[in-house]
């Protein structure tokens, strides 16, 4: 790479999101004067003021680009060594930047969750990414930075205790407080509006392996109905996001040379306590869960206030499930709204862990946790507010 390249360039860095990255890297590495990082979007004079806001030096470069204008995407690729994308939805708007990074070799990481365009993207670039040496790595936030790494952490405690790694693996959200993005709303909703359009795109969207091309495994649960789990003696209802971490844990699996297993079942749900009062409110959480991309959803750009933020959290438990029914458990835990406040710093360290900490990870298409492991487990938990921890 030429030493006149940025390390990271932050694109979208107006939009709510992006500003809350560009935030964090100024912040969390302000005397790091090795990363070279620049602030990317449509307006110079947006750019500026978002700069200042957030406290950024004021020599902090600045780079036009634009989803529209596909020369100065192209410029933008040929100047960084990793890009950032925080301009969704993805199917809107990632084309061609996806383009330009793998014809320039360039890494880029984004926080998609929209597993149908992830998959034609797969398939139109995977061949040209690992040719050019870029690293194309999607879902780098709440989707599904924590689900991957979740897995992969109990499994290594089921390989110390059972001896081998667990053919079985439960996610389980025990909390959560936060805002859905807009971001989110608006990729669902483009989602539903592509296979409205096209519905040979259903298929995909309802298989587990929509992410594993040439791979079939095991029937899955659907997780789509209430249902009450004996060993966690807790109701538990479907979870939203599930569509997207689902697909990204058995790609993970795939990616890693299925250390899980070929025959690997998994599966995310939501607790919502024991008896009735569970019952009751698992089907109040699978009524929500459709109005959270309806009508009354945030829009892209809109976003919780730095405290709303600072007071949100989550805490996910994982569960491996040996073939014997003996389990071990796990407790992955956020400091901050899983949407905006722990995705922004998630994404950034994705982008760190990715340049200095794992270089040598081949060119491709990858998700976070397969590509980065154990290195991102400890940057997450040296930096960036999440806990990983088994419990009894």
């Amino acid at each position: 790479m030429s030493s006149s390249k940025f390390d990271i360039v932050i694109y979208g860095a107006t939009g709510f999101t992006g500003q809350l990255v560009a935030e964090y890297i100024a912040a969390q590495y302000k005397g790091d004067k090795a990363l070279r990082w620049a602030m990317a979007g449509r307006s110079k004079d947006k750019l500026a003021a978002v700069r200042d806001a957030v406290g950024a030096p004021a020599d902090t470069p600045l780079i036009v680009a634009d989803a529209g204008n596909v020369a100065s995407l192209k410029a933008m690729a040929a100047q960084a060594r990793s890009v950032i994308s925080t301009v969704g939805p993805y199917q809107l708007y990632g084309n061609e930047l996806i383009a330009a990074c793998v014809e320039a070799g360039t890494d880029y990481l984004d926080l998609c969750g929209e597993p149908v365009w992830m998959r034609q993207m797969i398939d139109r670039h995977e061949a040209a990414a690992k040719a050019s040496g870029a690293r194309i790595v999607f879902s780098c936030g709440f989707d599904s930075v924590p689900f991957e790494l979740g897995t992969f952490f109990v499994q290594q405690e089921a390989r110390r205790v059972f001896g081998a790694m667990a053919p079985r693996v439960k996610g389980r959200v025990r909390d959560m407080r936060g805002t859905l993005s807009g971001g989110t709303a608006a990729s669902a909703k483009a989602t539903f509006d592509a296979v409205a359009k096209d519905l040979s795109l259903v298929a995909i969207l309802n298989n587990p392996f929509a992410l594993t091309p040439g791979f079939e495994g095991a029937k899955q649960p659907r997780g789509n109905k209430p249902a009450y789990e004996d060993d966690l003696q807790s109701w538990a209802a479907p979870f939203m996001m599930a569509l997207i971490n689902t697909r990204n844990v058995h790609r993970s699996n795939m990616l890693m040379g299925f250390p899980y297993g070929r025959d690997f079942v998994y599966d995310e749900m939501v607790l919502t306590g024991p008896g009735e009062r569970g019952e009751a409110i698992a089907k109040r959480v699978m009524a929500a869960n459709a109005e959270k991309t309806g009508p009354g959803a945030p829009k892209p750009g809109e976003g919780p206030s730095k405290e709303e933020r600072e007071n949100g959290l989550y805490d996910l438990l994982y569960v491996a499930v040996a073939p014997d029914g003996r389990e071990v458990r796990a407790a992955i835990k956020g400091d901050r709204d899983p949407g905006y406040g722990s995705t922004s710093k998630m994404i950034s360290e994705c982008a760190i862990c990715l340049l200095r900490d794992t270089p040598d990870v081949a060119a491709g298409f990858w998700t976070p946790g397969a590509a980065m492991q154990d290195k991102l487990i400890k940057r997450l938990v040296d930096n960036a507010g999440l806990t990983f921890e088994v419990v009894r």
